[in-house]
């Protein structure tokens, strides 16, 4: 490591230490967070679409307003269509937020076992080549078991998927801000 390399990571410990008991705090608050989201994976569903249709819907009105910019007529006509859907879905998102989670929910599924396949033609290529390519195949061979259990339990799925993974999600940041903070020493 050369000694700019070493200035930069003295210095990101030594914010790192700085906020330490804060870093554990919100560790701690995440994982909390995160447990009461597992007994309540429909609420969490339910809100998280409706974010998601906010922002959605923000996105939309930036992309009008950005439509009135654009210098020619057929691209004008274009971005306000795009704009348009964009404020359409996320209407659609929070008037039937279930409805919308369960279509989210389909969508994750593919995605689950098409990245899943993916991964695995990705493994079997890599045999040979690559070190522990049987870790590429196992995370392969696990998104495509996600993904089809997503869909044998679809479209009752889409009521809890999302708020279960936003949940393990608070989880798994938690233990990663507890495990940073725990990695450095207070001065």
């Amino acid at each position: 490591m050369d000694t700019a390399e070493n200035s930069t990571l003295e210095q990101v410990a030594g914010e790192v230490r700085k906020n330490r008991g804060w870093l554990m705090f919100m560790g701690i608050v995440m994982i909390i967070l995160g447990v009461i989201g597992l007994s309540m994976e429909v609420a969490l569903t339910v809100v998280s679409v409706l974010y998601f249709g906010v922002l959605v819907i923000f996105g939309g009105a930036a992309m009008l307003i950005d439509a009135f910019r654009a210098g020619e007529w057929r691209t004008k006509i274009w971005h306000i269509l795009i704009a348009l859907v964009y404020i359409a879905a996320g209407v659609i998102m929070i008037t039937n937020p279930a409805a919308s989670a369960v279509w989210i929910t389909l969508f994750l599924a593919s995605f689950f076992v098409i990245t899943g396949v993916f991964r695995l033609i990705i493994g079997l290529q890599s045999r040979g080549r690559v070190e522990n390519w049987g870790w590429i195949v196992f995370a392969g061979v696990i998104s495509m078991l996600l993904g089809f259990v997503i869909f044998a339990q679809w479209p009752v799925a889409g009521l809890w998927v999302i708020g279960l993974f936003v949940a393990i999600e608070l989880i798994l940041q938690g233990f990663s801000m507890i495990s940073i903070a725990r990695a450095v020493r207070p001065d």
